[in-house]
Formats: C-alpha cells, sequence, structure tokens
C-alpha cells in the first residue's frame, strides 16, 4: 500500500456511507442498516490491513501537504504507537454501535447517517498531526453526538443533550484559546503538532497556555469536578450513543494530554503534576462511591468510569514509563468492556423496559445467556485478572507508586469499592427473586451475542496476553518520556 492514503480513505469512506444511506427511500429500513453495517465493516477491514502494516517506533502512515500555506496549516495525518489502538478501537465499536441499533425505527436513516458522521470524527482526532485539522474533528464529534442524544434519547434527553453540547463546547473553545496562544507563543509559523513539540518555551508561557488545554481535556475525559454532564448523557442516549460515548468520547481527552499537553508544554506539566494527580485519586474514588449509590444500571456505568477514567489520568500524572503504558492500555480496555456494559443494559431495557437495578432480578434465570454476557462484562471492569482492565490498572498503580506512593495505594484500594458495587450489581440483576413479569423474555438473539462477541475477546485477549499490544504503545511512549523528562 505504499503511496495509498490508506488513513484518509478510512477516515472518509463513512462519509460515502452516508451518501448511499441519504440516497436510499426512507422507508426502507433494512437496507440503510445493511448499507450503514456493510461501510462500517469495510472500514473496520482497512484497519486490520492499517494493523498489519504498522511498524512500531515511529509514526506511520504519514500524510501531509499544505492546506492554508499562509497560515501554516497543514492537511497533516499519521498514527504511532498511541493513536493507532484507540483508531482501531473507534473503527471497531462503530461496527457494534451500527449492529446495536438495529431496533432504531424512527428516522432511520437520519440516524445512521449520524452515527457514519460521528464515525469520521472520532478516526479524524486520533489521525490528526496539525492543530487545526485535530480541532475541526474535535468539533464535528459533538454534533452527531448531540442529535443522537436529543432525538433518540430517553425522557429527558433534550436537557441532557443541550447539557453535553454546553459543556463539551466550553471545553472546545478553550482548547482553541490555548491552540491559537500556543501558535502565537512559538513563533515557527506553524499549526504542526510535531514540530511544536521540538518549541521550547518560557516555563510562565507554558503554564498558561496549559491551564487552558488542561479545561478543555479535563471536561472530556472527564476528571472531578468537570463530570457532571457525563450520567446525564449517559442515561438519556440510546444504546449506540452510549456505547461510543463512553468507549471513544471520553478517550479523546486522555489522547489529548499525552499528545499535546505533555509533549509541548513538559514545563507547565510537571508544574500541574501534583494537581492532575489529586483530581486523578479524587475521581477514582468519588466516582466508584456514587456508582455504589445508583438505582439506576446505566446511571451506575457512567459514574464507573468517571472511577475507571480516573487511572488513565494517575498514570498520565506519575509521567514513567510504565504508569503512561497503563494509561493508554487502560483507554483501550475501558473502552470495550464499558462498551459491552452499555451494550447489555441496552439489551436488558429493549425487553424488560427498565433499568432501575430493584426492579430487575433473576435474569439467569429468564434470560441465561444475557445474564451470562452481563456477569462477564461486570467481572472484567472491577478488574479480575486475566482480562485487560487488571493489566491497565496493575500497570497505573505500579507505575504511579514512587512519584505518588499514597495515591498509588489508594488506587490500589479503591479496587475495593469497584468490587462491591459491581457485584452487588450482577446479584441484585441477576441472581434475585424473578419478577413475575419477566417469565418468558427472549434471550440473547444471534445479532446481540455477535455484538458483544469481538468486545469480550479483545477484552480476554489483552488480559491473557497484552505484549503484542504493550510492544506497540511502549516506543511512543518513551518517545513522549523523553520529551517529558519523566
Amino acid at each position: 500500500m505504499e503511496g495509498f492514503p490508506i488513513l484518509t480513505a478510512i477516515i472518509f469512506l463513512p462519509v460515502l456511507g452516508i451518501a448511499l444511506v441519504m440516497a436510499l427511500p426512507k422507508e426502507r429500513h433494512a437496507a440503510i442498516r445493511w448499507t450503514a453495517l456493510a461501510v462500517a465493516l469495510l472500514d473496520l477491514a482497512l484497519g486490520a490491513a492499517l494493523v498489519a502494516l504498522f511498524k512500531t517506533g515511529a509514526m506511520n502512515f504519514i500524510e501531509r501537504f499544505d492546506w492554508i500555506a499562509s497560515a501554516g496549516i497543514s492537511y497533516h495525518l499519521g498514527l504511532d504507537g498511541i493513536s493507532m489502538p484507540l483508531f482501531v478501537l473507534a473503527l471497531l465499536l462503530s461496527v457494534v454501535a451500527v449492529v446495536a441499533s438495529w431496533s432504531i425505527t424512527e428516522r432511520v436513516r437520519s440516524y445512521f447517517a449520524l452515527l457514519l458522521l460521528l464515525e469520521v470524527g472520532m478516526l479524524g482526532v486520533f489521525a490528526a498531526l496539525d492543530f487545526v485539522l485535530f480541532y475541526v474533528f474535535w468539533e464535528l464529534v459533538l454534533i452527531p453526538m448531540f442529535f443522537l442524544i436529543g432525538i433518540w434519547g430517553s425522557a429527558r434527553r433534550e436537557y441532557a443533550a443541550i447539557k453535553f453540547f454546553i459543556y463539551t463546547l466550553l471545553g472546545s473553545v478553550l482548547m482553541l484559546v490555548g491552540i491559537i496562544s500556543l501558535y502565537f507563543a512559538a513563533g515557527i509559523g506553524s499549526f504542526d503538532i510535531l514540530k511544536l513539540q521540538g518549541v521550547v518555551l518560557a516555563r510562565e508561557v507554558q503554564i498558561v497556555i496549559f491551564a487552558a488545554f488542561f479545561l478543555g481535556f479535563a471536561v472530556k475525559v472527564p476528571i472531578f469536578p468537570f463530570h457532571t454532564w457525563l450520567p446525564d448523557a449517559h442515561v438519556e442516549a440510546p444504546t449506540a450513543g452510549s456505547v461510543l460515548l463512553a468507549g471513544v468520547l471520553l478517550k479523546m481527552g486522555g489522547y489529548g494530554f499525552i499528545r499535546i499537553a505533555l509533549p509541548i508544554l513538559p514545563k507547565a506539566f510537571h508544574y500541574y503534576r501534583p494537581a492532575i494527580a489529586g483530581l486523578a485519586i479524587v475521581s477514582i474514588i468519588y466516582g466508584a462511591a456514587l456508582a455504589l449509590a445508583q438505582k439506576d444500571l446505566k446511571k451506575l456505568i457512567a459514574y464507573s468510569s468517571v472511577s475507571h477514567m480516573g487511572y488513565v489520568m494517575l498514570g498520565i500524572a506519575a509521567a514513567a514509563t510504565a504508569s503512561l503504558n497503563g494509561a493508554v492500555l487502560q483507554m483501550v480496555s475501558h473502552g470495550l468492556i464499558t462498551g459491552m456494559l452499555f451494550l447489555l443494559v441496552g439489551y436488558i431495557y429493549e425487553r424488560t423496559h427498565t433499568r432501575q437495578i430493584a426492579e430487575l432480578g433473576g435474569l439467569s434465570t429468564a434470560v441465561p445467556k444475557l445474564a451470562g454476557l452481563f456477569g462477564f462484562a461486570a467481572l472484567a471492569s472491577l478488574g479480575l485478572p486475566g482480562m485487560s482492565g487488571f493489566v491497565a490498572e496493575f500497570l497505573v498503580v505500579l507505575g504511579s507508586y514512587k512519584a505518588y506512593i499514597w495515591l498509588s495505594i489508594l488506587a490500589a484500594s479503591a479496587v475495593v469499592l469497584t468490587a462491591g458495587y459491581l457485584l452487588w450489581t450482577v446479584q441484585r440483576v441477576n441472581f434475585e427473586s424473578l419478577p413475575a413479569k419477566f417469565k418468558g423474555l427472549p434471550d440473547a438473539s444471534l445479532r446481540e451475542i455477535a455484538s458483544v462477541a469481538p468486545l469480550a475477546t479483545a477484552t480476554l485477549a489483552i488480559g491473557l496476553y497484552p505484549l503484542p499490544l504493550l510492544a506497540a504503545i511502549n516506543p511512543a511512549v518513551g518517545g513522549i518520556m523523553k520529551m517529558v523528562g519523566g
């Protein structure tokens, strides 16, 4: 594939899918669904080819040409060991989201067109190596997610969609302030991310610019106290929206810290490190404690995301090779596991028409396949050895020990809270007495099992043998560490 613009092809193939979907008559629901799925699967197949050709230790598949030369803006794409796993995760979860959306019957054509547009934005964020291009893709993600929540969401969908949009748009505006400030402070007349990594700025300048980037990325992660938009967005979003929001969109914030804030503003990063580490450990414990108190399954998983993403931020703050490896691995792992959980909660809701834990029970009797898959996903989320969550969080705690010994001990201890709320939830949902109204419910269909299977398989594969993925991540992390000086 030498010379073939594979990244451009993968990023913009869904645009062709949008055109095909919109060209179909709106009443041909089956044709619309299958067209969207075919495009998403083809994109994933191209992603598999990309993985096969990937070379560790370098920026791969570079595409670059001047876009607005007078302003130093270029169309610059590339993938390394940090962005490649997240890029492929977005491809996989996009396929899963399409499969999970088979039950959508309202405005089907618009729905699948928005899903494909969301995929364009997600892929572009992880591949962009120019700040303006990065920002365009970053903003592009907001539009389809806003409409997916606002039109196809639950009862309070409009409130949740507006809250999501306001929070994330505010974060985006602050990030834009940081980008423009960095452009003028660097004085090289370029928005190229890799070129800006080589510019040395005064510590005081870095501290001011870092604050703008921090606020933009912190809202997206989200870490305490910037997380309040997340539970509402998750609870009201349709199943596919929750899967992509938790599985991919939250990772954009963590990726922004690693790709941009650390290597370009290292002096400011060291200045803010203790505060970031403190907020990370608050997120871990606070998120887990709130999850323990939830009565709604979706809201429980939403708060668990705040907790699990706290490990990502702790790994970043520790600035050790092991902790940064763990942070990237945790983003991938969390995307897989939380994607599974939201899928399964969606399937349970389609049958029972409730997400209230107190109203569920005995699902292991009524729908044993679905209950078994839910139990598997819960065990993966609590960090059971042999699954990806354990490897990722272990690396974060191990790498954080030297820099923040007490915080790493607290992070490790928080696993008790995580195990508590997940095992208690599984007990109440799967094993308590079965309400009479749930007798005779249909078990998981072949389509539903097929949507969960790749996520479960990847969770096990990474948990049992993480070396191939870490072999790709580690050289890129080593490059970041040289620039950060951790």
